[in-house]
C-alpha cells in the first residue's frame, strides 16, 4: 500500500513537470521547419539534421519561457478560474523549488549548444530576452504584446534559417509576422469573449471589436504577401494557395462557431480539417519545391 501511494504521488510529480514544460505547445517550433522546405533542403540529411537540433534547442528555450512565466504569474493563476487547476504551479502540483532546478537544468542545456551552433544560439538568446521582457513589461502592453508574441514566430523562422546558412527572404519575414499577428489577434479576441478583462490585465484596454480589426488584417496581409511570394518567386506554388485560403477560412469557423482560438495549438492539433490542409500544404509545397524538378 505504501509502495502504492508513493508510486502514485511520483505519477503525479511528473506529470506536474511534464506540464510544467508545455509539450503541446512545441507545435510552435514547426515554424523552425519552414526554411527547410523554402530553400529546397528537404531531400538533404545534413540540412534535416541541422534544422531539428535547432528546433529542438527551441523547443527547450520556449519551455524555459513558459516556466519563468509560470513564476512571475504564479499569484494571478491561483485566483483565475482555470488556470488555478491547470497550471502546475499554481494547482501546487509542482513545487517552486523543482520549476527552479528543471529552468536551470534548460538553460544548462541550451547554454551547451553555444559551442555547437552558436548562431542559433544568439537567435534563441535573442527570443529568451525577448519573452523575459514579454512576461515583465510588455505583456502589459496593448499592441506591443500581439507584435512581441508575432516577432517569436519570425524568431524561429530565423534561426532555421541560420541553421541552414540560408538568407530569410523579405516575403518570409513579412507573411510570418502576418500570420503570427492573425493568431495572436484571434487568441486576444477569445480571451476577452470567453474570460474578459480578467484573464489578462491588459484585456481591459482591448475590445472584441479592435481585436477583430486586427485579426481581418493581419489575415488579409498573410495572404496577400503569401501570395504575391508564389506568383513572383515560385510560380510552382500557385497551387498552394486555395490550401491557405481555406486554412485561414477553417480557423475563423472554428473560432466564430466552435467557440475555439483561445489556444491556437489547442486547435491545430484537434481540427482534422485544419490538419488536412496544413499536410496538403507541406506535401504541395514539397511537390513544387523538389530539387529534382526544381534543378530541370
Amino acid at each position: 500500500m505504501h509502495d502504492t501511494v508513493i508510486a502514485h504521488a511520483s505519477l503525479v510529480r511528473f506529470r506536474g513537470l511534464l506540464a510544467l514544460l508545455r509539450p503541446r505547445q512545441w507545435v510552435k517550433n514547426l515554424f523552425v521547419l519552414a526554411p527547410l522546405l523554402f530553400a529546397g533542403e528537404f531531400a538533404n540529411p545534413h540540412a534535416i539534421t541541422q534544422v531539428l537540433v535547432a528546433a529542438v534547442i527551441f523547443c527547450l528555450a520556449s519551455s524555459a519561457v513558459y516556466i519563468v512565466n509560470d513564476i512571475h504569474d504564479i499569484r494571478h493563476d491561483q485566483l483565475h478560474p482555470k488556470k488555478r487547476f491547470t497550471r502546475p504551479l499554481a494547482s501546487g502540483a509542482v513545487p517552486l523549488s523543482s520549476a527552479l532546478l528543471m529552468l536551470l537544468m534548460l538553460y544548462g542545456v541550451i547554454f551547451s549548444n553555444l559551442f555547437q551552433m552558436p548562431q542559433v544560439s544568439l537567435v534563441v538568446a535573442a527570443y529568451i530576452v525577448l519573452n523575459l521582457a514579454y512576461t515583465f513589461v510588455l505583456k502589459q502592453q496593448p499592441v506591443l504584446d500581439l507584435f512581441t508574441i508575432a516577432i517569436g514566430f519570425v524568431l524561429r523562422v530565423f534561426a532555421g534559417a541560420v541553421a541552414l546558412h540560408v538568407p530569410v527572404s523579405a516575403w518570409m519575414f513579412i507573411t510570418t509576422l502576418c500570420l503570427a499577428l492573425y493568431l495572436a489577434s484571434v487568441k486576444r479576441r477569445q480571451e476577452l469573449r470567453q474570460s474578459g478583462s480578467a484573464g489578462r490585465s491588459v484585456l481591459q484596454r482591448y475590445s472584441v471589436v479592435l481585436v477583430d480589426r486586427y485579426a481581418q488584417m493581419a489575415a488579409t496581409g498573410a495572404l496577400l504577401f503569401y501570395s504575391m511570394f508564389v506568383m513572383t518567386a515560385r510560380p510552382r506554388m500557385v497551387i498552394t494557395i486555395p490550401l491557405v485560403l481555406f486554412g485561414l477560412f477553417r480557423y475563423w469557423f472554428v473560432v466564430e462557431a466552435q467557440e475555439g482560438g483561445e489556444s491556437p495549438t489547442d486547435v491545430l492539433l484537434t481540427d482534422w480539417q485544419l490538419i488536412g490542409a496544413i499536410t496538403l500544404w507541406v506535401g504541395a509545397c514539397a511537390w513544387a519545391l523538389w530539387p529534382v524538378l526544381g534543378a530541370s
